[in-house]
């Protein structure tokens, strides 16, 4: 009989057990990545994470992990349930705790349930409904309001196979490589006006005369992540509060995972060569570049642009990657030829009565999502048979 086992620390677990069942270069699923925010204490009981990760084992075999927080709010999360805890509260009912499997702070769709990997089609969905069995189990014990799987994939989307779940509909905006040789190849897709647009913005840049260099994780220096992290704090300083991470964790990730590490600096010339101005973290995996962070000490016409979408997309092209996910949100990025594409979670309430409204509500929000897809569809720059 397979074994279910709760630990409060990713460490207690250990690297080798871990990255045993993380068969893929998904950056965000490695120990390393989830190490790294625990070890600085951006990820803790402090900050309203507490870790209770999930490992399953059965005649000495690790079979199945899964990274499992105990939240006491939803922050860090992007997918919003902040009206739903209204809805508890003025039924005179908590909603905190409640029970997530996510990466922290992290909206990047992708594996979230790790199983044995020589497991049948058939033994990876009962497994999968023995692990939501004993998270239900875990939640009781806990008095969560329940589980939320978020931005996931693997058999937890298998929706036929869970009704005990409801699944909840999100957009993103990612880039394709459609076996481009050039950013040109790319721009050649686009209709003549959007082209002409886009290229207007990149001209910016040389006009700014900046420069752009992306260095990896194992060439960062201490003083270029110092630099890297004044940026990071600025994007949120000027939303008025402090980044969720601290610079500890950018420390461990270098010295972790430096190998999927890129950081892309943006260098004023007629400034400094050596000083950046501004910066963009990315992670590589393994045919998708993902881009997470992003920070500038001036404000420079079309610099966010260059640097987070137009600088990632040519690591793209040069790098042969098939995929491009630039981070959350920003309908944006649709005129720039990033495509609307489906994000899912997963929802449990422990509250029958609370359970079956929010069905109803995710089943009315995927019509409005399916809808303002279509319409940012039709916004794609992308040529036509009737706007060549």
């Amino acid at each position: 009989m397979p074994q279910f086992n709760f630990y409060s620390a990713i460490e207690q677990i250990g690297a080798a057990c871990w990255n045993s069942l993380c068969t893929t270069q998904y950056p965000f699923l490695r120990y390393e990545y989830l190490y790294a925010l625990e070890h600085s204490g951006s990820v803790s009981p402090n900050t309203g994470w507490q870790p209770c990760h999930l490992v399953v084992s059965e005649a000495d075999q690790t079979i199945a992990i899964m990274p499992l927080y105990l939240k006491s709010h939803s922050y860090g999360e992007y997918v919003f349930d902040w009206s739903w805890a209204d809805a508890y509260q003025r039924h005179g009912l908590e909603y905190y705790p409640k029970l997530v499997t996510a990466i922290p702070f992290t909206p990047c769709y992708g594996p979230r349930l790790m199983l044995q990997r020589d497991l049948n089609e058939a033994a990876q969905q009962a497994l999968t409904e023995q692990v939501l069995a004993a998270i239900m189990q875990l939640a009781s014990q806990y008095h969560a309001s329940g589980w939320h799987g978020l931005f996931i994939s693997d058999t937890l989307l298998n929706k036929s196979q869970q009704p005990q779940l409801n699944y909840r509909l999100g957009t993103q905006y990612h880039w394709f490589n459609r076996d481009y040789h050039c950013f040109d190849d790319f721009l050649a897709t686009f209709s003549s006006r959007k082209r002409k647009n886009l290229r207007k913005e990149r001209n910016k840049i040389i006009a700014h005369n900046i420069q752009h260099r992306f260095i990896s994780g194992t060439q960062l220096t201490d003083t270029m992540l110092g630099q890297f992290y004044q940026f990071y704090q600025t994007t949120y300083l000027k939303r008025g509060r402090q980044g969720y991470l601290n610079e500890a964790f950018f420390h461990l990730l270098r010295d972790n995972l430096a190998d999927q590490l890129h950081i892309c600096f943006a260098y004023d010339l007629n400034q400094s060569d050596t000083d950046a101005v501004a910066g963009a973290l990315f992670f590589e995996g393994d045919d998708t570049l993902y881009g997470r962070y992003w920070g500038a000490l001036a404000e420079y016409d079309s610099l966010h642009f260059e640097t987070c979408y137009y600088q990632g997309i040519e690591y793209c092209i040069r790098h042969q990657l098939q995929r491009f996910d630039p981070g959350a949100q920003g309908e944006h990025k649709v005129q720039r030829g990033f495509e609307p594409i489906e994000t899912w979670s997963a929802h449990w309430l422990a509250q029958p009565e609370f359970q079956q409204a929010v069905q109803q509500f995710t089943a009315e929000e995927a019509e409005l999502v399916y809808q303002e897809m279509d319409r940012l569809r039709d916004r794609l720059p992308f040529k036509t048979t009737d706007n060549g």
